[in-house]
């Protein structure tokens, strides 16, 4: 065992040089003043501060926690039938339909994006709601796969005792199909809010600039303002949310798994 630990070393330098070094200058740039100097060094907590007082950006951050929150419930909604529905289906039909939904993913995102900023301009539509069919066609997908994965799972010999002990099939789907499919949309619910709360180019290709989330802020203080203390604060602040947002979908994933 101890001549596979080597392995393990490429992977934690990986981790140390695109993960925990950026982290740490990110929360680096958040606690310091602009312009400082090695020899100067100046700590504050002025830029969030600056971004609690402002009215603009609670209202930002707030709008995309709504857009994230949303986006994955209109997901769950579109894609737990149609994993249900996948789950059901035997031999090519099912292999056939699992290729039509990753398909798309195939392609890249941005590309994809663009594609339907094309589609939408012969639309009339509201920049909101442009981004939002932007957010569900690009993150579907994902909750798709892991319910159906969790679906797929399930012994079929549940379903047949409970039909055999005289539940009908509204029954066994609320009492033996969904309890054992919440992994899954626990999953789906991590992989689609957390890109989603903090997604830019769909809200700046679609939204046309008019429909701002908290990932176009960090974006154009980071690239077009250059103030890249302010904009680590609010990455900072944006990966705090995050990370309780994932320790909160953990905890409900465990709840399920006991019960």
């Amino acid at each position: 065992m101890k001549s596979f630990r080597r392995l393990v070393y490429p992977y934690v330098v990986w981790m140390a040089v695109m993960i925990v070094i950026p982290m740490l200058m990110i929360v680096f740039y958040a606690i310091t003043k602009k312009g400082n100097s090695v020899l100067t060094l100046q700590f504050t907590l002025h830029h969030f501060i600056r971004f609690f007082q402002d009215p603009i950006f609670p209202i930002v951050m707030w709008r995309s926690l709504k857009m994230a929150f949303v986006t994955t419930i209109i997901c769950i909604m579109v894609g737990y039938p149609m994993a249900y529905a996948m789950a059901k289906l035997k031999g090519n039909s099912q292999a056939l339909v699992l290729l039509l939904v990753t398909l798309p993913m195939w392609i890249n995102m941005l590309v994809r994006t663009y594609a339907w900023r094309g589609i939408l301009t012969m639309i009339g539509m509201s920049p909101e709601l442009k981004v939002y069919v932007g957010m569900v066609y690009n993150f579907l997908p994902f909750m798709i796969l892991q319910i159906y994965t969790s679906l797929s799972k399930i012994d079929p010999s549940l379903l047949v005792a409970a039909r055999d002990l005289g539940a009908n099939e509204t029954q066994t789907f609320y009492r033996v199909v969904l309890p054992l499919s919440f992994s899954g949309v626990i999953s789906g619910i991590t992989l689609v809010f957390l890109p989603a709360v903090s997604s830019f180019f769909i809200p700046k290709l679609l939204g046309g600039g008019q429909y701002v989330l908290i990932g176009n802020l960090i974006e154009d203080y980071f690239i077009s303002t250059g103030d890249w203390n302010f904009g680590s604060a609010i990455s900072l602040i944006m990966a705090i949310i995050i990370l309780i947002s994932m320790y909160i979908t953990r905890r409900l994933d465990k709840e399920t798994e006991g019960e």
